[in-house]
């Protein structure tokens, strides 16, 4: 048995991050991740590959709350979900940290403020390269600096959108992306790491050019720090606890079939909202008959996911770029002319390939162009990701049926999604669009409504009263004294924009309280 200061369980963002601050403490850090790192080929780069046949997804099968059985979008590697990313990394607005009312009910408030978060947003997009252009957002919150990488450059046709939706009175803006990017004038240098190719989004990156957990951070800290280490192939089945409840005193791992256990004085879980309420819920013992750190019976509740559609759009003029996921508009974040509540937020995603449409069961209004081959319409195709505040409830929730995962989720607040589909039918049809838009069920391999997975939040809330949250200020667990929860889990609600940016500006501001708890 070896004893550790710390134990982070998850490689993704939320642990990688916070191990990374860590190292340099000095203190003895073991990293455990239940996969392997991805493999580097040329399959990578495959859309057949990675969409239509799932190569690096889960082949876990879950059931949804009808009992029907579906497999998650996760992906176990190290870096966790971030291998496959879009990098669309976004803070938070500073209302989103406020109660704001929707039509189906209110998004809470935040026990914690937009202010408390500002520095580690900072850090955080230094740490993961972000590339952007600070104010062009016209819902961007209070920065106290600027991005600390220029834009990621428009090819010409999504630079023609931009002032297409520009002249009709919008304010589209440079996405903000983690990218490994050097350019010049619009063009790539010879030496930068990313060479813009249309295998970013929803991909792994062959290059390492996307700025990802596992290339910004476990990589850069195990080479550097001889105190980290990182066990791979290392699923933790179990957390134990003193006889109390009180103290974890083992971590049980399962590893190349051999069962180990390794004990920290401070335990932090980070394996995404879904599979740390999980570990919380398996590690149910006498102190803790509902679940590990399950007094208020929250644990596994609460998940969010946003409402999220991935559409293409089919031009009359075929569309040539090869890097598409540049531009962002959020001019109906909160709200519209026609509509008081907020919409949400539009952005660009990858360019789709002849393999993806082939694979999708194609809707009636494609009647209208039967001859065109598949190959033709990718080449036409412009693509969107929308996303839509999904409100926290308790009965939307992941929980163990015996030993079935059951993730049983009921959508709600639709109504601004599918208002935010129809603005951005009516302005692509301006620009040149087919007024209907097709949505892409297959985007990152998944039915998006209950097995995409990518934006996963809620599940272990943060709060000030232990009988409604599961994890205090610091993200600590109420009920266990050495226990802390550093991904996605935390989130009381989940805003319109992509979680991951919030998830590690969290990891590193928890870390900053455990390197004082730690004595470093």
């Amino acid at each position: 048995m070896d004893h550790y200061d710390l134990i982070v369980v998850g490689s993704g963002p939320g642990g990688a991050s916070l191990a990374h601050r860590l190292a340099p403490t000095g203190k003895k850090i073991l990293l455990l991740e239940r996969g392997d790192y991805l493999p580097r080929s040329p399959a990578n780069w495959d859309s057949k590959t990675v969409f239509v046949d799932g190569a690096y997804q889960t082949t876990e099968t879950w059931y949804g709350g009808d009992g029907k059985p579906f497999q998650p979008g996760l992906h176990y590697y190290v870096g966790g979900n971030s291998k496959v990313y879009g990098a669309a990394l976004f803070r938070l607005r500073e209302r989103d940290f406020e109660a704001i009312q929707h039509s189906d009910g209110l998004s809470p408030e935040w026990p914690l403020k937009y202010a408390d978060f500002e520095p580690f947003y900072t850090e955080a997009e230094n740490l993961f390269a972000v590339h952007g252009q600070r104010g062009e957002d016209p819902n961007e919150p209070p920065t106290s600096s600027p991005f600390p990488h220029p834009p990621v450059s428009h090819e010409p046709r999504v630079q023609e959108l931009n002032d297409s939706l520009k002249a009709e009175g919008l304010h589209p803006f440079h996405l903000p992306l983690g990218i490994r990017l050097d350019e010049k004038d619009g063009k790539v240098t010879p030496t930068s790491i990313c060479i813009r190719c249309d295998a970013f989004d929803g991909f792994p990156c062959l290059l390492n050019g996307k700025a990802d957990a596992q290339v910004m951070c476990v990589d850069p800290a195990l080479a550097t720090h001889s105190n980290l280490r990182l066990l791979t192939n290392a699923y933790v089945s179990k957390l134990q606890t003193d006889a109390a409840g009180r103290r974890i005193t083992g971590v049980d791992v399962t590893r190349d079939g051999r069962q180990e256990q390794y004990t920290a004085d401070i335990v932090v879980v980070a394996c995404g909202a879904l599979s740390s309420a999980l570990l919380l819920l398996r590690s149910a013992n006498a102190a803790h008959p509902n679940g590990l750190a399950n007094r208020s019976g929250q644990v596994g509740r609460n998940y969010m996911r946003h409402n999220q559609s991935v559409l293409m759009a089919l031009l009359r003029q075929p569309n040539d770029t090869v890097f598409q996921k540049t531009l962002a508009v959020s001019d109906f974040y909160f709200g519209a002319d026609d509509w008081e509540y907020p919409l949400g937020l539009i952005q660009m995603c990858a360019t789709s390939h002849a393999d993806q449409i082939k694979a999708e069961a194609l809707p009636s209004w494609l009647e209208w162009l039967p001859e065109m081959p598949f190959d033709q319409m990718a080449r036409h195709s412009m693509d969107f990701w929308l996303s839509s505040e999904d409100l926290p409830r308790p009965e939307n929730r992941i929980f163990y049926d015996g030993d079935r995962v059951i993730l049983d989720l009921q959508e709600n607040n639709m109504e601004a999604h599918h208002r935010l589909k129809k603005k951005l039918e009516h302005f692509l049809g301006i620009a040149g669009a087919h007024p209907v838009l097709l949505e892409r069920k297959l985007y990152l391999g998944k039915n998006i409504p209950i097995g995409g997975t990518a934006h996963q939040a809620g599940t272990c809330r943060f709060g000030t009263d232990p009988a409604a949250s599961v994890l205090d200020l610091n993200c600590k667990a109420h009920d266990v004294d050495n226990l802390y929860v550093t991904d996605a889990s935390f989130f009381p609600s989940i805003g319109s924009v992509n979680p991951t940016l919030t998830i590690i500006a969290n990891a590193l501001r928890v870390a900053e309280h455990l390197r004082t708890r730690l004595g470093a």
